[in-house]
């Protein structure tokens, strides 16, 4: 079985590292600063949201408040499944960096998916601290442990529209 084609329907994979270098040059740097501008973003947003929620606990007598303790999880996973899994498949710091993200067959993520991809990647993070990375130096696509489990890959968005997909 070779390196383009996958088990799951006999598909091509869309996107070649040999063939599309310039889909992946540059992807694992910037996929960190995105990362950081997501933090930022997600802080802002659960600021906002703390505040709604500190009214909304003061007109409930108190029973609002027990939604602190979800608030920045459930923000987060918000924020990722309507951004990542939205029509323009990235994430508000991976649309500054100029990534995207896609199925392995060119597909964009659907929102289910984009909150599964974030929880995998918490948990990978809390479990391999920072060496989750180290995958990303072994992979041809430099995707991360949590990419490959669910059959994603990050690419530059302004090469992506130039070059043409070969789908089967």
């Amino acid at each position: 079985m070779s390196a383009e084609t996958s088990p799951d329907y006999g598909r091509q994979a869309a996107f070649d590292p040999v063939r599309n270098p310039e889909l992946f040059s540059g992807v694992r740097s910037r996929r960190i600063f995105a990362f950081l501008i997501d933090v930022i973003v997600i802080a802002l947003l659960t600021f906002g949201a703390g505040i709604l929620v500190f009214f909304l606990g003061i007109f409930t007598l108190g029973l609002g408040f027990a939604l602190y303790a979800i608030l920045p999880t459930t923000v987060a996973l918000l924020y990722v499944a309507f951004t990542l899994g939205g029509s323009q498949a990235s994430t508000l710091g991976m649309r500054a960096m100029g990534l995207e993200m896609r199925l392995w067959y060119g597909s964009k993520p659907y929102p289910l998916l984009a909150a599964v991809h974030v929880l995998l990647f918490w948990f990978s993070i809390s479990l391999l601290t920072p060496l989750v990375l180290l995958v990303s130096l072994f992979s041809d696509r430099k995707r991360l442990l949590h990419d490959i489990v669910l059959g994603t890959v990050v690419i530059n968005s302004a090469h992506h529209q130039e070059v043409p997909q070969n789908r089967a």
